[in-house]
């Protein structure tokens, strides 16, 4: 088994979301630091990768926005948090 040395370790990174744009951008991110394509997500998720594709570009989704909106509106933020590697279990 393989252990990355600190160096090359991962990182935690984390994404905070405030729009559909924030959540395109974190789902592309987890996507890319997965090393999946659209098209292996897709078929993992049960979606079509065009519809993947207008998520990870921002596509507005009304109750998606309408959520975001609530809880910035009672002080609240929503985060997605990829871990690294020392944080998996």
């Amino acid at each position: 088994m393989q252990t990355d040395s600190p160096e090359t370790a991962r990182k935690p990174r984390s994404w905070t979301i405030r729009n559909p744009e924030d959540l395109g951008r974190a789902i592309a991110g987890v996507r890319g630091a997965k090393g999946l394509t659209q098209a292996e997500l897709a078929a993992h998720t049960g979606v079509g990768r065009s519809y993947l594709a207008q998520l990870e570009a921002g596509a507005s989704q009304l109750v998606l926005e309408r959520s975001l909106r609530a809880l910035r509106r009672m002080g609240a933020s929503v985060t997605v948090t990829l871990p690294g590697d020392d944080e998996q279990g």
